[in-house]
């Protein structure tokens, strides 16, 4: 039995109901699905009654991002029968703690950067909670020889962590807005091996293809055909499948030599709708779920 969809796996993402599911680093509780007003306010409640930390101070900054990666390997042990394994990859935790994490939200929100939860970045978009990041990440498996694709650059965090793992990081943002202040802030901030796009991600970046990784930071209602063409023979692409404002998985798609998809659910989680023109087909649809699997076997037995 597929536990995740029973509900019994808690949700993650970057939408801000999934904030309240974050709690959990306090109160060791599974919570539920809930009502999107209590979830924020919920959120917002526990950041007023939580410790804050200088955020000028660098000192403090090392400790919140210390802070923030030791909840990110809780969680992992919490999720570690859903993920399958039990930690991440040191050169992500690396990753994780290089980039700063605060130079990519808001200055309004900046005191609550570091804390597990997804934050607005404006434009009805948000930061991905830190952990759900760092699990993406590690599920894309990348190599420092790699060539990636991101669709939804949002504030480029996401960006940022895979530039670090790989050669070169091409990304799509479709608010034009974000994408502008995107491209600002990689340049602002040094990362060279980026190059950003406004555009329609369900599309892809066909002209830099093929890919070794694809990682989409929005969830789609299928997954888009345009990006498994783009995806390289071996390669990984993670992304939220489900429809928009509910429940969604996070499916790693691995392409085999063949053409075929191999697709496993991992996780439970809640994303922002991916924005765009796009269209499913019936033969879209049949290709996703001919290749689409269950949780694997362990999952099913615990």
């Amino acid at each position: 039995m597929n536990k995740s969809r029973l509900g019994i796996c808690p949700i993650y993402g970057n939408t801000l109901i999934s904030d309240y599911f974050s709690i959990r680093r306090h109160t060791r509780e599974e919570k539920y699905m809930c009502p999107g007003r209590f979830c924020t306010f919920t959120s917002r409640l526990l950041a007023l009654i939580w410790p804050k930390e200088g955020a000028e101070s660098v000192q403090m900054k090392n400790k919140q991002t210390q802070r923030m990666l030791d909840v990110i390997k809780e969680e992992v042990k919490l999720t570690h029968k859903y993920i399958g394994k039990n930690a991440l990859d040191k050169k992500v935790m690396n990753a994780m703690a290089k980039v700063p994490r605060n130079e990519f939200v808001p200055e309004s929100y900046r005191e609550y950067a570091f804390d597990n939860g997804p934050l607005p970045i404006g434009h009805g978009q948000t930061i991905s909670q830190p952990y759900i990041v760092a699990l993406m990440t590690d599920l894309l498996q990348t190599e420092k020889d790699h060539v990636v694709l991101e669709v939804g650059t949002g504030s480029g965090y996401q960006t940022a962590i895979l530039s670090l793992l790989c050669k070169h990081v091409y990304t799509i943002e479709y608010v034009p807005a974000l994408a502008d202040s995107a491209k600002a802030r990689f340049e602002r901030l040094g990362y060279k091996n980026i190059s950003a796009i406004t555009g329609n991600g369900y599309d892809g970046w066909p002209e830099h293809a093929p890919y070794d990784g694809i990682i989409v930071t929005a969830a789609a209602s299928h997954i888009p055909k345009p990006l498994t063409d783009q995806l390289k023979p071996g390669g990984h692409m993670v992304i939220p499948v489900g429809p928009a404002h509910f429940y969604q998985e996070l499916e790693l798609v691995v392409k085999k030599d063949d053409g075929e998809l191999d697709i496993k659910k991992i996780l439970g989680v809640a994303f922002v709708p991916l924005k765009g023109e796009h269209a499913e087909t019936e033969d879209e649809t049949e290709q996703a779920e001919s290749g689409r699997e269950e949780t694997n076997d362990e999952n099913e037995e615990t």
